[in-house]
């Protein structure tokens, strides 16, 4: 079982830079797929990135389109940590972001994902 904590999120100007961070519990955070998902309000929750756990020898990731080029997701293993580096904001990137985790799925759909965060809040003022 892992336990997840988001952080980073903030108010943010268009055009701007944000990193998030998850933070996980747990001694086998490395077997882990992680994803990252957000939610705007009045709207579904929808995949942003996901990063795959280091089978053989490399990590494998995925992204939305609306946020390819744009935003880089990564992992720490030593740190127990998954990053969301955001650029190029927009003001429709504003929501709440969530990382979720899972031992056997790497994908976009989040009925997969077994482990959630709280989330944390981005916004992008125009």
């Amino acid at each position: 079982q892992v336990q997840l904590v988001e952080s980073g999120g903030g108010l943010v100007q268009a055009g701007g830079s944000l990193r998030l961070s998850c933070a996980a519990s747990g001694r086998t955070f490395s077997r882990y797929n992680m994803g990252w998902f957000r939610q705007a309000p009045g709207k579904a929750r929808e995949f942003v990135a996901a990063i795959s756990w280091r089978g053989a020898s490399t990590f494998y990731t995925y992204y939305a389109d609306s946020v390819e080029g744009r935003f880089t997701i990564s992992r720490d293993n030593a740190k127990n940590t998954v990053y969301l580096q955001m650029h190029s904001l927009k003001p429709e990137d504003t929501a709440d972001y969530y990382c979720a985790a899972d031992l056997n799925y790497y994908g976009y759909s989040a009925l997969e994902y077994d482990y959630w965060g709280q989330g944390t809040q981005v916004t992008v003022s125009s």
